[in-house]
């Protein structure tokens, strides 16, 4: 018996052994996947940061609509929420806070990481940038920039083909995968290196093709264009003022590092309503022209030139950065990031929508998640219920 006993000890220590040992035989990124497994929209003591600072003096705060929070959710629309695990969902009605919502022990100071919601962010940064001209075109190769970008088919890559997820770049977007780029980029340490050493494998400016690799590409091209980090950048141009009521915060890939320009810009729900106000209003703030309107056009206006994912038809659901939705025969310009990360602007309401979440729904309805219909669904019922208690005052 004991010898059995023994043996089994030293094949139990023997395999923790291999498996420390083929732990320590994984590269960092790896290594840290497995720490952390999936990612989750509360991240923000996972990684090293950089604070993108509000500016108290001039905070802009959303002002209670008559009707806020007079809404009350059918258990239907309560328990779909709560389904998909909901932290927060705000609607806001020309320029007011009509609805707000926090579950699951959330609350308005709570920051939540915006996943690829952050790449509408370097498109506006991006199109301050060629307003201010520090980016001289966007037809510009991004080796003007980036000297180094020139090898192979690298060379005929264009920031224009970086802002339609055009530019051929060999990423492949996996979330799950241990080894995939995506992976890497997202807990790895060396994100320049990744991005400016991947081969361009398809011809650019032919096909939309969604590649977070040529995001965080376009994020050093305007580094080297402004001279600025990008936290810097977007504090000074956007955050202040755009009136911030609160610090954001920009996940680094290492300390002093590089800001996870594709994914990881994370603020509270009422700051994230800002970025919808700005594409409500063609990028204007308060009488200031943020970014130009012929920008913020294309911005959102589909890339149709391209062909689409599947390489069928003219792409007519993605223009700079930015995601455009149809409903009831609307185009919504809209920021979208995993796990359900949402800020939807509705022009013909004057409204914004905002849902942060730990989940998203699994099915598709061509390149969109059906609960994308479902959170504007409910929101326009709040929508329309104030405007019956407009009528009836």
């Amino acid at each position: 018996m004991k010898r059995n006993r023994t043996r089994t000890l030293l094949l139990t220590a023997a395999a923790l052994l291999l498996t420390l040992a083929a732990y320590l035989c994984l590269p960092h990124y790896a290594r840290q996947a497995l720490i952390h497994l999936m990612p989750v929209i509360d991240d923000l003591e996972t990684f090293h940061r950089d604070t993108v600072r509000h500016a108290p003096a001039h905070v802009r705060l959303w002002p209670h609509a008559a009707a806020y929070n007079r809404s009350r959710l059918s258990p239907a629309d309560e328990a779909y929420l709560d389904s998909l695990h909901t932290v927060a969902f705000l609607v806001v009605s020309r320029d007011s806070l009509l609805f707000e919502s926090y579950r699951d022990g959330w609350n308005d100071t709570l920051t939540s990481n915006l996943y690829s919601a952050t790449k509408t962010i370097v498109g506006l940064l991006t199109g301050i940038a060629l307003d201010e001209g520090k980016i001289h075109s966007l037809d510009d190769p991004v080796s003007r920039y980036l000297p180094a970008y020139t090898r192979g088919r690298q060379a005929d890559v264009t920031l224009r083909h970086l802002l339609t997820m055009s530019g051929g770049m060999a990423w492949d977007e996996a979330y799950a995968s241990l080894f995939s780029v995506t992976t890497h980029g997202y807990y790895g340490d060396d994100l320049y290196d990744l991005v400016t050493q991947l081969d361009v494998t398809e011809a650019p400016g032919v096909q939309f093709s969604y590649r977070s690799g040529e995001t965080q590409l376009l994020a050093f091209a305007l580094e080297a264009a402004t001279g600025q980090t990008l936290s810097k950048y977007a504090e000074e141009k956007l955050w202040k003022p755009m009136q911030a009521e609160r610090d954001a915060y920009w996940l680094l890939d290492k300390a002093g590092g590089d800001e996870k320009a594709f994914c990881c810009f994370h603020t509270t729900a009422r700051d994230a309503a800002r970025f919808g106000r700005l594409l409500l209003r063609h990028g204007n703030w308060d009488g200031r022209q943020l970014v130009s309107t012929s920008y913020m056009d294309e911005l959102m206006r589909p890339a149709s030139y391209l062909k689409d994912q599947w390489g069928r038809d003219s792409l007519s659901y993605y223009g700079r950065q930015t995601w455009l939705f149809p409903y009831r025969g609307e185009v919504l310009p809209c920021m979208r990031g995993m796990l359900g990360q949402y800020i939807f602007a509705i022009p013909s309401r004057e409204a914004i929508v905002v849902r942060l979440g730990r989940k998203r729904h699994d099915v598709y309805e061509g390149p969109f998640t059906v609960d994308m219909t479902r959170y504007l669904d409910i929101a326009m019922k709040i929508l329309d219920e104030e405007n019956k208690d407009k009528i009836k005052g």
